[in-house]
Parts: C-alpha cells; sequence; structure tokens
C-alpha cells in the first residue's frame, strides 16, 4: 500500500515537501530563461549589424577619401529650389548659373543612356544629376565606374539630398 501510495503522489510532492522546484516551476524556469537568451541572442545580433554598417561606412568614407571624391550636402547650396528630389545621392557632373547650359548636359547624358535630372538650387545654380540612389555605396561605385571609364569628369561629386 505504501508503494501505491507513492506512486501516486509522484516527485513533485516530495519535491514540494522538501522546498524544491516542481516539474511545473522548472519548465517555466526554462522557458523564461530561453526566452532571455533569445533576447540577448536578438541584440547581440543588433550590435554586430550596427558594428558591419560602421565598418561599411568607414570603409567607403576611406574609399571616396582616395579617389579624392568631394560629398555636399544640398544645404551647402541654400537647399533645393524646386520640390523634393526623391532619392538620397545624386551624382553631380556639374553645376551652371546658366540653366539652359544645365539642359544641354543633362540632354547628354540622356542620350548617352544615363538617368539625368535637372537639380536647382535657392543659390540660383542649376546642377545636373546622374544615377540617383538611396545607398551611398551603390552611388560611390557608380562615380568610381564612371569616372574610370571617361564618361564623366574627374571633378564630379557626389551631392547628399538633406530631405
Amino acid at each position: 500500500m505504501a508503494v501505491t501510495m507513492f506512486m501516486a503522489m509522484g516527485c513533485d510532492f516530495f519535491r514540494s515537501i522538501a522546498g524544491r522546484p516542481t516539474s511545473a516551476e522548472i519548465d517555466i524556469k526554462r522557458e523564461m530563461i530561453a526566452a532571455q537568451e533569445a533576447a540577448h541572442q536578438a541584440m547581440l545580433d543588433s550590435v554586430r549589424r550596427v558594428e558591419k554598417q560602421l565598418a561599411d561606412s568607414l570603409a567607403l568614407a576611406d574609399s571616396l577619401e582616395k579617389m579624392n571624391v568631394s560629398v555636399w550636402d544640398t544645404s551647402k547650396f541654400g537647399g533645393i529650389k524646386t520640390g523634393d528630389l526623391g532619392k538620397t545621392y545624386y551624382i553631380i557632373i556639374g553645376a551652371f548659373m546658366d540653366k539652359n547650359n544645365a539642359e544641354r548636359k543633362m540632354n547628354e547624358m540622356i542620350k548617352k543612356g544615363h538617368k539625368a535630372e535637372i537639380i536647382g538650387f535657392k543659390n540660383q545654380f542649376t546642377a545636373v544629376g546622374i544615377c540617383p540612389s538611396d545607398k551611398k555605396a551603390e552611388v560611390s561605385d557608380s562615380l568610381s565606374r564612371l569616372v574610370s571609364i571617361g564618361a564623366i569628369g574627374k571633378d564630379s561629386w557626389i551631392l547628399v539630398n538633406s530631405k
């Protein structure tokens, strides 16, 4: 009869008498630990992503510096004259006081197969921008490639559209 009583009560009964955690309490604790580990891993993954982005940015900045490329913000020119450009980065291949000159340059680039836009600044300059992108690395690669094949001048620069 004692054996039957022991089997009916199980280990959790004796654990609780001894002040030890029961199976259910142990399972709850395991779930809590697993959730904490998952949150910690997510935080580590996030930190690694930020570290990679920072390393990529530093490498890109280093690359641009070695190429002797200027990167200017639209605020340097008093801002954009008309509307939003739509993209964050543009390769500027020329800036003109006479808008007609800018339009000629834009049409020339379009004939060569490039997407080109007129960018008017509040300081009365009109620039021609090509290769619009939201990715700095992409526009930097385009600039490097186009300069190396002679499609654009070495005096071209990257405009940052501060939206």
